[in-house]
């Protein structure tokens, strides 16, 4: 009966929800669509910046000799390919797949630490600008292989340091992004 009624106080009127619009919506976001759907699309940019590294490499590859680059720069476009493609594009893009889909398959109405999650992302922007930054610096971008082993590790100039300490920070905002995923399945699933 009360569906039918006509409330002249109506508390409808007042949309007071606190949910950011604009660009706050994707800065402060905490809803878990929102930051899958950023963690995709750092992932796509990042996927594109690796496969831009990719052509160059199979462009200078396409017949012996050197056609295009030098082998320093082939060996820094390498290096960069394989950190930019597992750090910068595979992980982030799990995590934000994970991100969408699992609240949604367990009965959840979010992730379980949603500034956690919000944190773990921006983490993600300032990483990858340094790593792609340290194209431009004094010696060029690291030339160690991606799997950044000593030996080689110990002959690059700062560009090294700049890719050591982003890879440090996308690693952690893949840990918190790990543990927000299992405290979220463990925590927050359906009753059955």
């Amino acid at each position: 009966m009360s569906a039918v009624l006509d409330h002249p106080h109506g508390h409808d009127d007042h949309h007071d929800h606190h949910a950011p619009v604009g660009w706050r919506r994707w800065v402060f976001a905490t809803n878990h669509k929102d930051i899958g759907t950023l963690y995709l699309l750092f992932s796509f940019t990042m996927l594109m910046v690796g496969g831009v590294l990719a052509l160059l490499i199979r462009t200078e590859l396409f017949q012996p000799g050197l056609q295009l680059v030098n082998p320093e720069l082939f060996n820094q476009l390498t290096t960069m390919h394989g950190i930019i493609m597992v750090f910068g594009a595979i992980m982030p893009g799990f995590v934000g797949f994970a991100n969408w889909m699992i609240p949604l398959q367990i009965g959840a109405s979010d992730m379980a630490f949603a500034r956690m999650n919000n944190f773990s992302f921006w983490l993600l922007i300032p990483a990858g600008l340094m790593v792609v930054s340290s194209f431009f610096m004094p010696g060029g971008a690291p030339a160690a292989g991606w799997t950044l082993y000593a030996p080689l590790t110990l002959q690059m100039g700062p560009s090294m340091d700049v890719g050591i300490f982003a890879l440090h920070i996308m690693g952690a905002s893949s840990i918190m992004g790990s543990i927000n995923i299992i405290v979220t399945i463990l925590n927050m699933r359906a009753p059955a």
